[in-house]
């Protein structure tokens, strides 16, 4: 399970518009990531990532979006629970025959 956040969502949604406009301008573009994590007192690297986040869910950059991504995660947690589930029932299957087999006393 994943942690309690470092960051508000309205520092995040702040921050990655602020850049994203920043970017846009030639004139600020030029270390604009660095200038502005630094004025908000994020990590750089942490606004670099939710600025590709951003990027990739409006469809500008390459690659899955956040909900393609939670339904992806989604999928894969259904997918699993339902193979254990499948190993128990074989488990039960193979058990309950073995017994079937077994002369009556």
């Amino acid at each position: 399970m994943a942690g309690p956040k470092k960051y508000s969502d309205e520092l995040r949604e702040r921050a990655t518009r602020m850049a994203i406009e920043a970017r846009s301008d030639p004139a600020t573009r030029t270390g604009a990531l660095r200038r502005i994590a630094e004025q908000l007192g994020v990590h750089p690297e942490a606004l670099r990532t939710w600025v590709k986040r951003s990027e990739t869910d409006q469809g500008l950059r390459e690659g899955s979006t956040s909900t393609d991504a939670a339904r992806i995660a989604e999928l894969e947690r259904e997918n699993k629970e339902l193979r254990r589930a499948n190993a128990i029932l074989k488990s039960a299957s193979a058990f309950f025959a073995a017994e079937l087999d077994r002369p009556a006393h």
